[in-house]
């Protein structure tokens, strides 16, 4: 048997001081989410869709309630999920109306019949296969309508998890609300596999959070699969060479989990993150140093 591992993320960003506690608490409980299902002999890729349901449901983050604004001051949802075992995946974008996007995700991968869903069609897709609904109030908060009117984009964007099960298989899930004040056809790389969500048994489970345009341009979650399988480099060094890469582009950082371990790296001043290895305890950061 595998030992069990769940790591978490909050977004990378700026993230101001009087927002870390709250940062860390929802991280942690994310964390214990996802680490009861995998105690319990659950898969990793129910592990992650659980702990990214917390995350979506906490207005403290950029996903789900809470999202960020686009520039017309309304909110469009993406999500991904993917499985190591088999590569299956599902992506939805540009979501409206639907609570939890990674399960429309999660129903999308079930189905088989496609990966990614767009738009207005999308969102149907996910109704009509039973998905719990909400008002469009109901996602939005005060703090990002103050934000949206002050133009603060302090605040990270983007959640996601990865986990490895005791079987050994590894799974990766990713979920926002985009870029703050982005054009409403705007699709940043939260929903696209291999670079905002990546996961195969032979390598890691990736998710990445920061700047979309970046983080496509270079394919970021796939070039820490394709550093380790090609270059051989460990996990740790994988995820640290593939931000190098990115530098020129933008920040980002991202989480990830393989035989070898997790790693947590990111380039901008702070991501909330948790984790939690076995029957250790849970762990959270959000700047540099804690």
């Amino acid at each position: 048997m595998t030992e069990i591992a769940i790591v978490v993320h909050g977004g990378a960003g700026k993230w101001p001081a009087d927002a870390y506690q709250q940062a860390r608490d929802g991280v942690s409980r994310a964390v214990e989410a996802g680490h009861a299902v995998l105690a319990a002999g659950g898969d990793a890729l129910a592990a992650v869709q659980a702990a990214v349901i917390v995350l979506e449901d906490d207005p403290g983050f950029n996903a789900g309630r809470g999202a960020a604004l686009n520039e017309h001051g309304a909110i469009g949802l993406d999500a991904s999920i993917m499985r190591g075992s088999d590569r299956a995946a599902g992506a939805v974008a540009a979501l409206t109306g639907i609570r939890n996007p990674i399960t429309a995700a999660r129903a999308v991968l079930d189905e088989g019949r496609h990966v990614f869903l767009v738009g207005d069609s999308a969102s149907a897709y996910a109704r009509e296969t039973g998905l719990a609904t909400e008002p469009e109030d109901w996602f939005h908060t005060e703090d990002r309508k103050r934000a949206f009117e002050a133009g603060d984009d302090s605040r990270g964007g983007t959640v996601g998890a990865v986990a490895r099960d005791a079987r050994g298989g590894v799974a990766a899930a990713t979920s926002t609300g985009g870029s703050a004040g982005k054009h409403p056809g705007r699709v940043g790389d939260s929903p696209l596999l291999a670079a905002g969500t990546w996961a195969d048994d032979h390598t890691a489970a990736i998710s990445c959070t920061g700047d979309g345009e970046a983080i496509m341009r270079v394919a970021l979650a796939h070039e820490v699969d394709a550093l380790m399988r090609h270059a051989g480099l460990p996990l740790a060094q994988a995820c640290e060479r593939a931000l190098t890469g990115l530098a020129d582009l933008g920040t980002a950082g991202l989480i990830a989990v393989g035989a070898g371990g997790i790693a947590t790296p990111f380039t901008t001043p702070a991501m909330p993150r948790a984790w939690r290895i076995g029957n250790g305890p849970v762990s959270a950061a959000v700047g540099p140093d804690g």
